[in-house]
């Protein structure tokens, strides 16, 4: 399983107005670790950032003014993703559309037909932790992610974030990955040999007895009489 985390930082929030990407960074996970094999550019917009998006970056046009266009890395940034079985992005609508626009400006494939699935986590999180904020410094600080180290955001440092978030987000299925010899060797380890103990049995007395049976004529009366032990045959 090759899995590909990815952020984009941009001028602004709306490609439909004109708005690009100024950084691009992806981080390879490959069957749920970190490979390093990872992606990062800065990209020059050819176009002034908004102010908001600049105090979220701070990518100003004096540093990006040197750096590659998006078409000049779009072939590369394709073969990168290409075969990927996941793509996941926090909250991927918005990084996706950005990169639409781009690959549609550079007349390249659509970002959609190139991968196999997006996955976004904000929706995954979302879901797992509902009425909750979700963004990724939250989602850090629930999972015990350090993030001390984003001052401001960027591409590729989210992407690594991200990278740990998604992993506790899904620790759970990491059970399910057991086989079935570590599964034996599990219980067999566990096992216990009671013979070699006197066990006490302590049986319920007249009023315990009454109180258990009154709970249940209650709850046969609440079920309209559909109780399961009225069909169940009593032990020999």
């Amino acid at each position: 399983m090759r899995q590909v985390m990815l952020d984009t930082e941009t001028t602004g929030l709306s490609p439909a107005t004109g708005d690009r990407i100024v950084e691009l960074g992806c981080v390879e996970l490959f069957n749920r670790k970190l490979t390093g094999n990872n992606k990062h550019y800065y990209l020059n917009p050819e176009r002034e950032s908004d102010e908001g998006a600049l105090r979220v970056h701070g990518l100003t046009t004096e540093f990006l003014s040197d750096k590659p266009k998006f078409a000049e890395i779009a072939d590369d940034f394709l073969a990168y993703i290409a075969g990927a079985d996941e793509i996941i992005i926090h909250n991927a609508p918005f990084d996706v559309g950005f990169l639409e626009a781009e690959l549609k400006r550079a007349g390249k494939n659509r970002f959609t037909s190139v991968v196999a699935k997006v996955v976004d986590s904000l929706a995954m999180a979302k879901h797992q932790y509902p009425g909750k904020r979700n963004s990724l410094d939250a989602l850090c600080d629930r999972l015990g992610v350090d993030n001390s180290g984003r001052k401001l955001h960027g591409a590729l440092l989210d992407a690594e974030l991200l990278a740990d978030v998604y992993i506790g987000l899904t620790r759970g299925q990491d059970a399910l990955l057991m086989d079935s010899a570590s599964e034996q060797k599990s219980v067999s380890t566990l096992s216990i040999d009671f013979s070699q103990f006197e066990l006490t049995v302590l049986r319920a007395n007249e009023s315990e007895t009454a109180e258990h049976d009154a709970m249940l004529v209650q709850l046969d009366k609440a079920s309209g009489g559909k109780t399961v032990w009225r069909t169940l045959q009593p032990a020999l």
